[in-house]
């Protein structure tokens, strides 16, 4: 097999699943339901692609390698416009409903009949850019007001992105877990609104209204497929992608649903850490890693509850891989659909291609010839000048 990234090394722990009702009860079917009629509502919702990458799949010998492209998400580059977005809308509901006496619907606030209650209301939260970016989309859709904080490595371009939907963008010189103390502490002094995609005690129903928005985009994937994938790479971070991907997935697939494997940069492997330890566990970053949207030392408690249940394998990818496999996607073997695809997004694929050039490892995670394997694009192009970075050869964050 042609080499087509660095020769790597993949951290590995693996884990017995456990028995548990988490992908059911942390978040319901009704959960899943009720974010996919509103978000299907908005003006803009569109399905993206799931792409068949052949080509791929052949060289790297698995049957199927499944791409699931959220670039073309409501022109926002990124999933995370399902999350953020909608858990700013259900924000809003509960606390207008509270405010004024009565229960007041989503569609009623989308529509603008709470036009003079919303602007009174500020949202707030920390991000690496894509989170961020959906709750100021949103709140510029709904007319709330926002705040952003912001950690020093995020690129200028992903702030400009925020403020050019009207967020207030508040840089601080730490990482991203100190800007998430921060949207805290300051939300509390001032009676604003956190929208967190990360959970902590007593915090936990933003942060499920987010892992629900992104049932819409596994919904997507299962409706496209006639048998569920044998395998799917979820990208780590806090763990709020994955463990809304692998709780849809299970509620869709039952006993069918793939096996679960997360994937995250070395610099930042909080859920891996977690594997190892057996629970939630943090760990200080003390480099970034180019992968922006993966760099959160801390896992959300609410999102290790379904993923200690659904994942049986936690992998970690070194640096020197993701501009190269970001490259793959865009200047694609022949045959295969070219894709602009951000740093995060190439996490699963990156992982995927390591693993099966090493038999063992491969034997490890199940891989085959037969394997149907699932990966999710999480973000398309989010920062331009960083892309062209990337496309020109220079790898360095």
């Amino acid at each position: 097999m042609t080499d087509l990234l660095p020769k790597a090394h993949l951290g590995h722990v693996a884990v017995t699943r456990k028995t548990g009702d988490a992908s059911d009860r942390v978040l319901t079917a009704a959960d899943f339901a009720t974010a996919q009629s509103e978000i299907m509502a908005w003006d803009g919702y569109a399905p993206t692609p799931l792409v068949s990458l052949k080509t791929l799949a052949k060289q790297i010998g698995v049957g199927e390698v499944l791409y699931k492209h959220e670039g073309p998400r409501f022109g926002l580059g990124s999933f995370k416009a399902l999350g953020g977005a909608y858990a700013a809308l259900r924000v809003l509901q509960r606390e207008i409903s509270k405010r004024l006496g009565t229960e007041v619907s989503l569609s009623d606030i989308r529509r603008g009949k709470y036009s003079d209650e919303v602007p009174k209301i500020t949202l707030v939260s920390a991000t690496d850019g894509n989170h961020g970016r959906s709750l100021a989309w949103g709140c510029q859709r709904f007319g709330a007001a926002c705040r952003i904080y912001i950690h020093a490595e995020v690129s200028e371009g992903r702030a400009e992105a925020m403020r050019d939907f009207g967020a207030d963008v508040i840089r601080i010189e730490g990482d991203y877990d100190e800007s998430v103390v921060l949207a805290k502490s300051e939300a509390k002094a001032n009676g604003w609104f956190v929208v967190s995609d990360t959970s902590w005690p007593g915090y936990s129903l933003p942060p499920r209204d987010v892992m629900a928005g992104y049932g819409v985009m596994t919904r997507e994937i299962c409706e496209a497929l006639d048998q569920a994938p044998t395998h799917v790479f979820l990208q780590g971070g806090v763990g709020g992608l994955a463990a809304g991907v692998a709780a849809a997935l299970r509620q869709y697939w039952g006993a069918e649903s793939p096996r679960v494997i997360i994937v995250e940069p070395e610099l930042a492997a909080c859920l891996f850490e977690s594997a190892k330890a057996g629970a939630a566990t943090s760990v200080a970053i003390a480099e970034e890693t180019i992968m922006a949207g993966l760099s959160c030392g801390e896992p959300s408690p609410l999102a290790w509850e379904i993923l200690a249940e659904e994942a049986t394998d936690f992998l970690t990818i070194p640096e020197n891989v993701v501009a190269p496999a970001v490259r793959l996607l865009a200047r694609p073997l022949p045959g295969d659909t070219a894709l602009e695809a951000g740093e995060s997004a190439v996490a699963g694929l990156a992982a995927l291609i390591i693993a099966r050039t090493d038999d063992d490892v491969s034997a490890q995670l199940g891989l085959d010839g037969e394997s149907r394997v699932l990966l999710i694009g999480s973000e398309g192009v989010t920062d331009p000048a960083i892309f062209q970075m990337i496309m020109e050869g220079r790898d360095a964050a």
